[in-house]
């Protein structure tokens, strides 16, 4: 008879004894499987437990007089010093390891801290037709069981050569129970070790969701401490749930889900990577087609403009024979390795914490408003205008090649095939692994092309945090200007800039790259107090001279070299050198 179909018969034959007082129907909570979702069915059986409060051999001095292990609780226990022979148990010896591990959240350590020290006694068996036996014989006379070290040897031995299947007996009952899956996984890191004798112990890391502090964090560490006397890992991770639109955890029954491995077949596994490192997981994240759109635009902004641009114009660059020295880079070439640098400590410390949304925001932040739309902005008339060995060309080669060999390091661990497909056509050396994944992540003198280089000056950032301040300022006229049909291209107008004390120091200092920085023809520096309102003011006209053919720059000059009429005083020089074949480099392109 089915088990839930026994209640009237049984409230019958109550009845028909006159034992039954009273009989009605309550509406009332009952546990139901998580799976098939039917009421779990309870029976009372002789079980296998692994008792929490048994006491250790002692490993430290005796406790304090009067005090007893059975008026405290287990972390009272716990932080008893001294007081370890009377009171030391698997539980407190559990809650110690806890102590010793990184928990990432944090409050996962209070997590599994309480679950430990108010949890019973572990139940491993389960009574199925399938799954590992518990290799206990039982004697048929007394049913107590057989504790002997040669046949459990025995039975290892068995299971090794012909697999649990084999689990027999003879003259003794074997046991029919099989172990609790828990302890099954629990003890799945302790075979890998016992397997491979270089195999470390313990752990770097475990990853899983918040269901498993009372599920495999939990069976692993009691198992390890059982085996080993120590937890199988150094730290524990957890993500938070995936969820829908709507907020709802994503569930395959509810339909609601988004199959990673469809996105990954239509967009590519580069950007389901790259939406994970784009996102906190220890929240609960909303995962959906649209944020995959989005991963996928963002993927595109750093294939583009960051890889593709470095790898096109590094086309005739050999870092051994063209790399300029730090020391001879233009200042705004300095600023911007030191930038990286910045970027790559910051980068590596978040790798480390696991903070990889925290480097998605910083990367594309560089790529972006750092990168494209400021130095590579500076220095395209430089590597596009300049004679092709020439100082200047080469100095922005120079830095293009370190940033790209750091960026392709530092981000190969979220966009593996991307960054192994540039490092493939990055500039070669034979110090060079032959995949990116093989390579470590920058150091300083990789960025900066010596470890003498100091990684900071204060002096220099200022400057440019000053500068790029000033910028904005100029840009901003220059929009309006361009609004009014006063100029078309920027190149096309002049800047004149008025300053204070506080600002004309640093604008005198460098004002030979103002022009590019401003992207402008021309850029005229007065000192004053300012329009009154600031410390700055900026007048935009159009450029004086005549358009130069090669460059686009605006130069009274155009035209002085006769052979070249149409070209302004730096295009000139260059175009002879390119005609007599000569590439070498010039005092000042």
């Amino acid at each position: 008879m089915q088990v839930f179909k026994a209640n009237e018969p049984i409230i019958e034959l109550l009845k028909s004894r006159g034992a039954l007082l009273h009989a009605e129907k309550v509406e009332h909570s009952y546990p139901h499987c998580w799976r098939c979702h039917n009421p779990v069915i309870f029976r009372a059986t002789e079980q296998w437990f692994i008792a929490m409060e048994t006491k250790t051999p002692p490993k430290g001095p005796s406790p304090s007089p009067g005090i007893s292990a059975r008026d405290l609780t287990p972390r009272e226990r716990l932080n008893l010093d001294g007081a370890r022979s009377e009171i030391d148990t698997f539980r407190t010896r559990a809650l110690a390891e806890i102590k010793k591990i990184k928990w990432d959240p944090t409050w996962g350590e209070e997590r599994i801290s309480n679950m430990l020290e108010t949890r019973p006694d572990w139940c491993i068996s389960r009574q199925r037709v399938w799954g590992v036996p518990i290799a206990v014989f039982a004697c048929t006379g007394c049913n107590k069981p057989l504790k002997d070290p040669a046949v459990n040897r025995k039975v290892v031995e068995l299971f090794a050569k012909s697999g649990a299947d084999s689990w027999y007996s003879d003259e003794f009952v074997k046991e029919n129970d099989i172990l609790d899956v828990w302890f099954e996984s629990g003890c799945s890191y302790l075979v890998e070790v016992a397997n491979e004798a270089n195999y470390p112990w313990p752990s770097d890391l475990y990853l899983e969701g918040g269901d498993q502090y009372r599920g495999w964090f939990m069976s692993s560490l009691l198992c390890s401490l059982g085996a080993k006397g120590s937890a199988p890992y150094k730290g524990v991770a957890t993500p938070g749930w995936t969820l829908d639109e709507t907020g709802r955890a994503m569930s395959k029954s509810r339909g609601n889900d988004v199959d990673p491995a469809d996105i990954a077949k239509r967009l590519g596994g580069e950007i389901v990577r790259l939406w994970v490192a784009s996102v906190d997981f220890r929240e609960d994240v909303v995962g959906s087609e649209n944020l995959m759109q989005r991963a996928a635009e963002a993927y595109r902004d750093i294939r583009n403009k960051l890889f593709r641009y470095v790898l096109s114009n590094l086309y005739d660059f050999v870092p051994q024979l063209n790399a300029v020295p730090f020391e001879e880079l233009q200042a705004v070439d300095q600023y911007i390795l030191r930038q990286t640098y910045a970027l790559s400590a910051d980068v590596t410390r978040w790798y480390e914490e696991f903070a990889f949304h925290k480097i998605y925001q910083r990367v594309n932040h560089f790529a972006i408003v750092e990168l494209s739309a400021f130095y590579v902005d500076v220095i395209k008339d430089r590597l596009y205008t300049f004679a092709p060995d020439s100082v200047g060309r080469r100095a922005a080669q120079t830095v293009l090649w370190r940033i790209g060999e750091a960026l392709v390091r530092l981000l190969a661990p979220i966009m593996s095939f991307t960054c192994d497909e540039a490092w493939q056509h990055l500039p070669k050396n034979d110090s060079r692994p032959a995949s990116v994944l093989m390579a470590k992540f920058p150091a300083a003198e990789d960025i900066l092309g010596s470890a003498s280089v100091a990684t900071d000056d204060p002096q220099q950032k200022a400057d440019w945090t000053t500068l790029l301040s000033i910028r904005d300022q100029v840009l901003k006229p220059l929009e309006e200007a361009r609004a009014k049909n006063q100029i078309g291209k920027s190149l096309e107008a002049q800047v004149k800039l008025t300053a204070s004390d506080s600002l004309y120091g640093v604008l005198e200092r460098h004002k030979d790259d103002l022009r590019y920085l401003f992207i402008v023809s021309q850029v005229t520096l007065e000192k004053g107090s300012g329009n009154g309102t600031g410390s700055l003011q900026v007048e935009v006209s159009p450029a004086a001279g005549d358009k130069c053919e090669r460059c686009w720059n605006y130069s009274i000059r155009v035209g002085e070299d006769k052979n070249y009429p149409t070209v302004c005083e730096r295009c000139a020089p260059v175009l002879r050198q390119l005609e007599a074949g000569d590439s070498g480099p010039t005092s000042n392109l």
